[in-house]
């Protein structure tokens, strides 16, 4: 079953309905005329009196001229095949839609009624000029398709010598995938062991370097665990740690803890003065400074 447009007519009807007749325009209308075998286009030129039927498939409009002190009038259907091309030469402004009472009108009585025209300047396309445009659009779609076929037999060939060139080096490719393969896993299982033995080292060198905080008069290991998950591993940074930031990490382990003289007692550990701790520490009460002479040593510490 044939589903395509079926062409009722040779013209281009929604060209002709874009043109927009109106009456009171002034129009050229070229008409094909057959004498012995041969086609030639006579034009029309006169004033639109009337348009019926709109846009409608039987809509014609009715053209007036005066040739040689005679009216002429012709009534051309809007979508008459005989109809070549219609031009709007000019547009004037009337206040009714049929005139036929410009017959009775003498010239200078017409001259004042379409004193109010505009140069328009619109047509329709005639054979000649939609021959050239369907000559013009065939041109390009040929030129369109030898392109695109030198295109595609350029890509085949390029993709036949691609194909020639992956086939030779098959072969080759494919022993040194395997010898790749075999070496990116000996080095993975090198780089495994690396790793877990930088780990290890890691692992021992941080422990190395953690202080034994247990040594600081108050700190328990509970504490001390707690300094450590804080960030706070080795005397110098105990040392360097406000009391007021101390404190609120150890807050929530049991008893009446009180990290007064644990950065003075970090200091002195830090520095390897470990007889000046034990004195300190002597003075102290749970590392409380609570008598005169345990803060007075506390302030020597300090300065």
């Amino acid at each position: 079953m044939n589903t395509g447009k079926i062409q009722i007519s040779p013209v281009d009807v929604e060209e002709r309905k874009k043109l927009g007749i109106k009456a009171g325009d002034t129009v050229r209308v070229w008409q094909k005329i057959e004498e012995k075998g041969k086609t030639r286009l006579q034009a029309f030129e006169g004033v639109v009196l009337a348009v019926k039927h709109g846009t409608e498939p039987g809509a014609t409009f009715t053209v007036r001229k005066v040739s040689l002190g005679v009216g002429v009038e012709k009534i051309f259907p809007l979508y008459s095949p005989v109809i070549d091309k219609i031009e709007i030469l000019k547009r004037a402004r009337v206040r009714k839609a049929k005139l036929y009472f410009v017959r009775d009108k003498v010239s200078r009585e017409l001259r004042r009624i379409f004193r109010k025209t505009v140069e328009m300047g619109i047509a329709t396309k005639g054979a000649a000029e939609l021959e050239e445009e369907r000559k013009r659009a065939e041109e390009e779609l040929k030129k369109q398709q030898e392109e695109e076929a030198k295109r595609a037999e350029e890509e085949a060939k390029k993709a036949e010598v691609e194909a020639k060139v992956a086939e030779a080096t098959d072969e080759t490719s494919k022993e040194a995938v395997e010898t790749e393969e075999k070496s990116a896993g000996e080095s993975t299982e090198a780089a495994e062991e690396s790793a877990e033995a930088s780990k290890d080292e890691a692992s021992n060198e941080e422990e190395s370097q953690a202080d034994d905080l247990t040594k600081i008069e108050g700190i328990g290991p509970k504490i001390a665990e707690a300094l450590n998950n804080a960030g706070i591993k080795t005397f110098a940074d105990l040392a360097a740690a406000k009391d007021e930031d101390v404190q609120e990490i150890i807050k929530d382990i049991p008893g009446n803890h009180k990290a007064d003289t644990w950065n003075e007692q970090a200091a002195l550990a830090r520095d390897g003065k470990w007889d000046e701790l034990k004195d300190l520490q002597d003075k102290l009460d749970g590392g409380v400074a609570k008598d005169e002479e345990a803060k007075e040593a506390v302030e020597e510490v300090e300065k």
